[in-house]
């Protein structure tokens, strides 16, 4: 069933994109959501019949053909589901059948309707292909899928020139990740192949991990290449800014893109390939840098932010920071869990906004929102859910996987990177909490036209956010941590596969490291100062409640307190949080306008309109102008002149042949 998981949305899609308007919408959406709800059912099938084999062979693998073969080079067509994949899959294909469910409604009057619906069926279909792929080559097809989809679904109302633009930026900043996974890939290979048989695959991930030793010595150089793909599908610094402008396309679009599947690809390739990067401190090092400045980063940013889903978006790169923390600190399967929970109440939250834009007439604005809470019930009753849960109140889903990353990363001893962590979470409790109050709380803000048509969303709307909630609250009760009493069913059953393969080297990240494969074995060890577990967890709780808390506060009844912050030294910090540092400005000095100078006036005026079209081109041209002018003289159609030339050419031969001889 692995190959038809795949390509039953590509079905789908197939059939939408073909049919297009021809096909009546009631149907075009069916078949979509069939489509997605098929690959959801096989997919479980399969992850049943893994959970019934032994846990050192749970591994199930569909090798449809060989892609490419020549001397001991093969690649394989083929697809595999270990425990790892299997999340994934059950993550991307069950929040995805909801979000197709939910599109129904969202889009119900959109004249493209039919197309939007063969772009979602074709971003499962690519997703997929990512997360199933029995290669690295699969996977990174699947990759560039995903990118191609962003960019058709993100500029999906592209006669907008914002949306179009958006678009167009989102594929250009993957592009850049890009060249840096293919040049760790090539790396790989060139590593692999001179040492591999003729039935080994040289980009298979068994194979890779079995050859951990040939790897090693340029591990750092394949990790940190492979890492900055990851910076741009998973939206890190300094590659994380297509995607606050992504929020261009559908709320749908940004549920699926930003919650279960694209912005969750990096965290997924470094999880799989998780046998390469424990050998290489020095690259664990720098993702766990990397992700915690950037939970940091975007947490700040999203405390000012007014639009809905730009507060959404800049918690979402936060969130991704979380993940990117655990694995340079060795948690895997922490990393995995956080995915696996952000999928719900993200997407929740995200489908929760979309629900209240589609009853604000498509008004973003928070400023202008306000009282929903009354008129909206099941909106805000299970956005409610999910602001608890991405705060990290027990017992919801956020919590377990929150504190499980903040765990790990105390004690494998980054406490710098704990604290910086920690105050992480508090500001999502607070922005979260801000938000909730400027949407749902008070008096709306809106124009008597707007307030007359706020309604629930319909049914196909709210059934979705119910189950997004039900399963924000208890989607985390099956990583309960052993201090509480649990056994981390979430943990164990990922520990085939980030079974150490190498030992690391020395120094303080190799504790991080070290830490990774003792929890992937299981290990009880970590556990035993189940005090100093209790007091972070403690820590964890009463800051995501106090964030939330203060939030509510501040934005309900001490408004005041915000204008004083925001007038804080003449408002600069306001401004530099408001403007998100700047970043894109200085994007736009340091590289766009000097590769646009570099590209249009050398470059293409330069070499490409002067050198090489006007000197080689237009100059050869000349040049035989030139002698064809001279030449045309002769050829002047009058008989004399030709009988003349011929006299005097003869006679300048016979004179040649005279002195010759």
């Amino acid at each position: 069933m692995l190959r038809w998981i795949v390509l039953i949305p590509l079905l789908g899609a197939t059939v939408n994109g073909l049919l297009n308007r021809r096909l009546p919408r009631r149907v075009a959406g069916l078949l979509a959501c069939a489509a997605v709800g098929a690959s959801f059912v096989m997919s479980l099938l399969v992850f049943l019949r893994l959970t019934g084999m032994e846990a050192d062979h749970r591994f199930l693998s569909d090798t449809v053909a060989t892609w490419m073969g020549f001397g001991n080079f093969q690649v394989d067509i083929g697809f595999a589901m270990d425990p790892l994949s299997g999340v994934m899959a059950l993550v991307v294909t069950g929040v995805g059948f909801l979000i197709h469910i939910y599109s129904i409604g969202y889009m119900a009057h959109d004249e493209g309707f039919q197309r939007f619906f063969t772009y979602l069926n074709l971003f499962i279909f690519a997703m997929m292909m990512l997360v199933l792929g029995e290669n690295l080559l699969m996977l990174f097809v699947g990759w560039e899928g995903v990118g191609l989809c962003s960019y058709l679904l993100i500029s999906f109302w592209f006669s907008d020139e914002a949306n179009a633009a958006a678009g167009k930026k989102a594929f250009v900043v993957n592009r850049i990740g890009d060249f840096g996974f293919l040049i760790g890939m090539f790396l790989i290979g060139v590593t692999l192949l001179p040492h591999l048989q003729g039935d080994e695959g040289v980009f298979s991930f068994r194979t890779m991990a079995h050859h951990g030793d040939l790897l090693g010595p340029v591990a750092t150089a394949i990790c940190l290449l492979l890492f900055v793909g990851a910076t741009g599908k998973s939206a890190q610094i300094p590659l994380y800014i297509w995607l606050p402008d992504a929020m261009a396309g559908p709320t749908p679009v940004s549920a699926l893109i930003h919650a279960a599947t694209m912005v969750t690809a990096g965290v997924y390739m470094i999880a799989r390939m998780n046998f390469l990067f424990v050998l290489s401190p020095t690259a664990m090092a720098v993702v766990a840098v990397v992700g915690t400045v950037t939970a940091i980063f975007a947490s700040s940013i999203a405390l000012v932010q007014n639009d809905i889903k730009k507060v959404l978006a800049y918690s979402t790169v936060s969130q991704l920071g979380y993940m990117m923390l655990a694995c340079g600190v060795g948690a895997f399967a922490a990393g995995i869990f956080h995915v696996m929970t952000h999928a719900f109440f993200k997407a929740l939250l995200f489908l929760g906004s979309g629900s209240v834009i589609h009853a604000m007439s498509d008004e973003q604005d928070m400023r202008v929102m306000g009282g929903l809470g009354k008129k909206m019930p099941i909106t805000s009753k299970t956005f409610y859910v999910g602001t608890i849960a991405i705060a990290g109140v027990f017992p919801l889903a956020g919590f377990f996987s929150k504190d499980e990353i903040l765990w790990k990363a105390w004690s494998s001893g980054n406490q710098v990177l704990w604290a910086i962590g920690f105050i992480a979470a508090g500001m999502t409790a607070f922005y979260m909490a801000r938000l909730v109050v400027m949407t749902f709380f008070g008096e709306n803000r809106a124009t008597d036209e707007v307030r007359s048509h706020i309604h629930e969303s319909p049914l196909t709307m709210t059934v979705p956010l119910i189950v997004l909630a039900v399963l924000s609250i208890i989607g985390g009760w099956v990583g309960i941590p052993h201090f509480m009493g649990g056994v981390n069913h979430f943990e164990h059953w990922l520990e085939p596969v980030f079974a150490t393969h190498a030992a690391a080297g020395h120094g303080a990240v190799q504790a991080a490291a070290a830490h990774g494969a003792e929890a992937a074995h299981g290990a009880a060890a970590h556990h035993a100062d189940t005090t100093m577990e209790w007091i972070l967890a403690a820590c964890s709780l009463a800051l995501g409640i106090l964030g939330l808390v203060i939030g509510y506060v501040v934005y309900s009844k001490k408004i005041s307190v915000a204008d004083t912050f925001r007038n804080l030294g003449g408002g600069w910090l306001h401004r530099i949080l408001l403007n998100k540092y700047y970043v894109d400005e200085a994007y736009e000095a340091t590289f766009i306008r000097p590769g646009y100078f570099l590209g249009k006036k050398i470059l293409w005026k330069g070499v490409d309109a002067g050198f090489i079209d006007g000197l080689l081109v237009n100059g050869s041209a000349l040049l035989v102008y030139m002698v064809g002018s001279v030449v045309r003289v002769l050829q002047n159609s009058m008989v004399r002149f030709y009988a003349w030339c011929f006299t005097i050419g003869a006679a300048v031969f016979f004179l040649y042949l005279s002195f010759s001889g």
